[in-house]
Order: C-alpha cells, then structure tokens, then sequence
C-alpha cells in the first residue's frame, strides 16, 4: 500500500510517539513534543551515533558547549550579518513566504545560489509563480529576515545584553579547538563532536520534523593538517554511509549522494556532498559532508586575537587546520527511519497490519512479554523483570493476543512472547517475530541467549 505522510503522523500521535507542542493550549505552530516512544527512539539513535564517531573511532573526543554563547562568536563566523533568508509577502492574503522556496517549488533544476534579491523578483514576476495560499502573483519587494532568536541577558533588556539562541552546534566546537587539543594533548589529525539543541526561526517551517525552528544536531568537526595526504573527506563520507548501510539500516535505493556545485558552494566550503533521502514529499537533505578548509579557525582567531594555531611537533611550524564537518539533524535522521520503516501489510481475510520495520537496535521496545490469559499474569510479571534487567521489555497485558500482537507491530517492537497454559508445565513461551510472525516455542532458560544472539 502506498505510502501517506498523514497517515504517518496521525499513528505516531496516537500510538505515543510524537505530540503536538502545546496541544491543550491549541498548539504551537511547527513545535512537536516527543512521546514515550519517541523520546526511546531519539535517545537509541544518539546514542547509535556518539558510540560510532566519538566513543569508538579513536580520532574523535565529545564535547557539550553552551546553547548561548557570547555574540562575537556570531559576529565573527558572519552569522549576524548573513544568515537571512530572502522574505517576500502576499500583498493579497498577507501569508510570506521564502523567495527562493518559492522558485524551488516552481522548478526544481533552478540554481538560485548566486541570485540576487532582484533576480528573484523578477524570475517570480515574469514566470507568474503564485501565492500557495491565494495563488495570486501580486508580492512585496525581497527583505532579509534574521533566522536567529534573541533574547537578553541580565537584568537590562538593550544591544549590550543581547545574546542568541545558538543557530548551529558547530561554533561551539570551534572556539574550543584550542581548549580540547590543549587539555587532553591531541595530536593532528582528531575530530570533536557533540550533540545538541539548535535554533532558527525558519520562515516556512514544515514536512512535519524536516524542518523546524527547534532541532537538535549531531555534528563532527575534524581537524586535519593541510599537508596530510590522506583523503579525509573521502573517509568520513565513506564513514556516514556505512553508518547508514549498517546501523541505521537505510535502503541504498531510499538515498543518494549529491555533490554540489562549486559555483553553489557555501562561502565557508570547499567542497560539499549531501546526502538526500526520498522522503514522501521529494528528496530532501538528510545529512552534509563539507570541507571548510581553515575557515572558521582563522576568522575566530582574526576576531578573539587569540592563536589558535596548532605546533606541528615535526616540522615545528604553526599551522590552522584544516576542517571536514560531517553534520546530521536528528529529527531528519528520524524522519527517514520512520518512513522506510513505516508499512501497511495486507493478511488474512482482507485484513491488514500497521508495522513499524525498525533495525532491531533502534526499536523503542526490542520484547513484549504478555500472558494469554489473567492466569498467566505471575509467572509472565517474573519473566519480564527478569528480561527488563538485559533488554527493552514492555509489558502487555489489555485487550485479546490478537490487538495486542497487532499493537506491538504497530510500535515496531521485534519480539513478543506470550506465557500461555503450558508454560508451567514445560517451562517453554511462544516468540512471535514482527516481521515474518512466525512462532516458535522457546525454553525460557534459553530466552537471555535467544535474544542476545538477535540483538
């Protein structure tokens, strides 16, 4: 069955793993709590990452910087003055819009990298591209709209005190290069990572968690010398995908690589590859690999006056690194998990099943431990605490084996056993698998090495 972002949605609130932000107070546009099961999710996918690219590659140590960080650092990467987007109004219904959505929406192959406000204007005016509201072309001169929060610090609200809600996770590693290389002796080449919230006031949020004014990262910053021979941005692209290959579990044919054009480049950037996922809207970016070169060292050293060079203990010379920064969004990596995990399933009798294919290491719950019968509610309640010790283990216990069966494949958990009338007899459970729902009679003794081999 065909495959509905709606239909998605509305099962992820119902069955707990997302909310509506601010759902009793008639919500917060584009603000999404996460349930339960949400929050399992999120956290195992973190932690999938950090144990990954930080805890086991050598290279690479953890960091956890400030969310509000002092305003120079944002006036030195050049946030202040250029992270904007081009704001264009509805004179008719009033609704705005980004321009350059606008064009991308009216025809993807357009390069807009290199437009400016008045190429936008124009290429608006004479392709007639509509408002999505009204769908009149009647719109306001382009004007930059600053995509940071601000807010205050201290006790006066003025331009000494004002402070940002950081757009990005990246600067914070940056200015602690030197802090990091210095305290634990690292020696080039050596990454920093971190996770952590982020904050934009996007104009047209939306696609559910694709794009939201509150996110949280996963960013690699990975400091190299410039006179290495090793191709280090075709290792950490080589990294990201066996990351997706192998523990996300990702379709190969659900993503692909896309280089950039130099002309389209980031100001900051070398080269740039992102990797795009087939969402059910269009290929969206899922996850970026740039080269910043010394970029952000060397405006961060220019602005603070302080060195922020590495001694090469070789050559005895000071150099700035060079820079390859891997960098996902959570909830996009989220998003794409639950899209190819998410199928409607056609069974007996014309009936059909909701199963979340999560990869077993990502699943909110890996077993569901039920008793058929009330009868049985004891001996399964000794079972499940006794599993909950090693696993994820829920317990289930409302409604017919049937609904509850259908339940757990609803939320993706990989394994249900059920403690029936025979159990105490033979000392053996039924394990029903979510993907085949298959059966097969295991002794419990054998249950701890059962599933230490699956998991």
């Amino acid at each position: 069955m065909a495959k509905n972002m709606e239909d998605i949605v509305n099962h992820l609130k119902n069955s707990g793993f997302v909310f509506q932000g601010s759902e009793i107070y008639g919500g917060l546009a584009n603000s999404w709590d996460y349930g339960p099961l949400g929050t399992e999710l999120k956290n195992k996918l973190k932690k999938m990452w950090w144990d990954y690219f930080i805890k086991k590659n050598s290279l690479n140590v953890g960091l956890d910087s400030s969310i509000i960080l002092n305003s120079k650092v944002w006036e030195a990467s050049g946030h202040i003055a250029g992270f904007n987007d081009p704001l264009i109004d509805c004179k008719n219904c009033r609704s705005r819009w980004r321009a350059d959505k606008l064009i991308e929406d009216f025809d993807s192959k357009i390069i807009i990298g290199n437009m400016s406000n008045a190429d936008m204007e124009m290429f608006i005016k004479k392709n007639n591209i509509k408002c999505p509201k009204c769908e009149k072309n009647d719109f306001t001169e382009i004007r930059q709209f600053g995509l940071m929060f601000k807010t205050s610090q201290g006790v006066l609200e003025n331009e000494n005190s004002r402070v940002y809600l950081r757009p990005e996770t990246a600067q914070g590693i940056f200015i602690n290069f030197k802090n990091t290389q210095r305290s634990l002796r690292k020696k080039l080449p050596f990454g920093i990572g971190q996770i952590g919230k982020s904050f934009r006031n996007e104009i047209t949020p939306g696609n559910f968690i694709f794009r939201t004014r509150e996110f949280e990262q996963m960013e690699l910053e990975f400091f190299y010398n410039p006179n290495d021979d090793k191709d280090w941005f075709k290792y950490w692209l080589d990294q990201v995908t066996d990351f997706l290959d192998k523990k996300v579990e990702l379709k190969k044919e659900n993503y692909r690589i896309h280089e950039i054009d130099k002309k389209d480049l980031a100001h900051y950037s070398n080269r740039t590859c992102d990797i795009e996922f087939n969402f059910l809207f269009g290929w969206g970016e899922l996850w970026g690999i740039a080269h910043r070169g010394n970029f952000d060292l060397n405006v961060h050293q220019k602005s603070s006056g302080e060195d922020l060079t590495y001694l090469d203990p070789i050559s005895n010379t000071k150099i700035l690194p060079n820079i390859i920064e891997p960098s996902v969004g959570v909830e996009r990596l989220i998003l794409a998990i639950i899209t190819q995990a998410y199928e409607e399933e056609q069974i007996e009798n014309n009936n059909y099943r909701i199963v979340m294919k999560f990869p077993y290491a990502l699943a909110p719950y890996q077993i569901a431990v039920m008793p058929l019968q009330k009868q049985q509610n004891d001996v399964a309640k000794e079972l499940f605490n006794n599993l909950i010790q090693d696993f994820d283990v829920t317990f289930d216990e409302t409604g017919n084996i049937g609904k509850r069966y259908r339940r757990q494949d609803a939320i993706g958990t990989p394994f249900v056993i059920t403690c029936d009338f025979e159990t105490e007899n033979d000392n053996s459970v039924t394990i029903r698998n979510r993907d085949t729902m298959h059966q097969e009679r295991i002794k419990i003794s054998s249950l701890k090495e059962y599933f230490s081999s699956k998991f």
